[in-house]
């Protein structure tokens, strides 16, 4: 029982001691595209939804008025990395490692 104890203890350390380490993959990655993690389904001005948070409970909203505008924002689309782009440009992709073109 006490090695139980002091395992559990070593864990909840580790869970608060390492950032990100508690956190949802999809929470990780809307925070990583300084989102912020909304309980309603739409979100507020000037806000635009951008996925979801907390395993698919809440919304990732991310600033519209910020320098961080979504791909489709700007008049691009999002592709694989795997697809070159004849334009590529600044702009938010949801999928994490795509790319965002102008012109395919």
């Amino acid at each position: 029982m006490k090695l139980f104890s002091c395992l559990m203890a070593l864990l909840l350390f580790l869970l608060q001691a390492v950032p990100g380490l508690g956190l949802p993959k999809d929470t990780l990655r809307c925070v990583g595209y300084h989102g912020f993690c909304f309980r309603s389904k739409s979100c507020p001005e000037p806000f635009a939804a951008f996925g979801t948070c907390s395993w698919r409970q809440k919304t990732c909203c991310i600033d519209t008025t910020s320098d961080f505008h979504t791909c489709q924002d700007e008049g691009g689309h999002c592709v694989p990395p795997q697809i070159k782009c004849v334009r590529e440009q600044v702009g938010l992709c949801p999928n994490r490692g795509w790319k965002c073109c102008t012109e395919l």
